[in-house]
């Protein structure tokens, strides 16, 4: 009888013991300790979380964790996660909640962003926007989505690579050595006459000067003759207007 009493008292001791050390751990991580509020968030996918999933804040360390999963009342093909977080965090109303992962090996976690400077906190029990989770299937498929128009891009690549190769054969066909020594010797030969025929030229360009110099003052001898002549009409009209009572008379006398 004392043996069975002694057993007891030593299980009796080892859950009491055992329960002090939850209770330390749990108090040493603040789980007891720290005041908390709730949020919610809906999602089409929840990503594989389960409660008991960390919480983090614009990246950083843990904050929160979640408390619940189920079926959104409001619409069925969602589900909606309850996720508390630390009292002292700013969870704001735009706030945007996102599910993430660390590595592909990693488990999922929530991820609360900071949100604008300028909104108000929210209130706690508030449901925050949400973005969708996008899982590494996702991102396959959506790799795997554009392989068609990669391909695509590439073979008009290929293509416009094979233009630029003919297009350069044919202008190194152009300047091939033939070519170059026709077009050397072009230029050999425009500059044999320019020297041979530079007196020539001189004299031209002076005879263009000295035309020019011609043609100026016969301007100017045409424009002085055109307004003497304008002039002299203008002393005409002034005599016949003067003298028009004696013409007129003079012509009467002559009928």
């Amino acid at each position: 009888m004392d043996s069975k009493k002694e057993q007891a008292l030593v299980g009796l001791f080892v859950l009491v013991a055992s329960g002090l050390l939850v209770a330390t751990v749990l108090t040493l991580s603040g789980v007891l300790t720290k005041e908390v509020n709730t949020y919610r968030a809906s999602f089409k996918f929840a990503g594989g979380l389960e409660p008991g999933a960390v919480v983090r804040y614009a990246g950083g360390p843990k904050a929160g964790r979640v408390e619940q999963l189920r079926i959104d009342p409001q619409d069925p093909t969602r589900i909606e996660i309850t996720f508390s977080i630390g009292k002292d965090v700013p969870v704001k109303t735009d706030s945007k909640v996102r599910i993430f992962f660390l590595g592909a090996l990693s488990e999922n976690y929530i991820e609360v962003a900071a949100g604008s400077p300028e909104a108000q906190l929210a209130p706690p029990g508030s449901t925050l926007p949400s973005a969708e989770y996008t899982s590494l299937a996702d991102i396959a498929g959506q790799i795997q989505a554009l392989g068609p128009e990669a391909e695509k891009l590439l073979k008009n690549l290929n293509a416009r690579v094979e233009e630029l190769k003919e297009t350069i054969d044919r202008v190194n066909a152009l300047l091939n050595e033939q070519n170059r020594a026709n077009l050397a010797t072009s230029l050999s030969h425009v500059r044999g006459m320019l020297e041979e025929n530079r007196p020539a030229v001189k004299r031209a360009l002076a005879n263009v000067d000295e035309v020019s110099e011609k043609a100026k003052a016969l301007m100017d001898d045409m424009r002085q003759a055109i307004a003497e002549a304008e002039k002299a009409i203008k002393n005409v009209d002034a005599m016949i207007t003067e003298n028009r009572p004696d013409i007129e008379a003079a012509i009467q006398d002559l009928r």
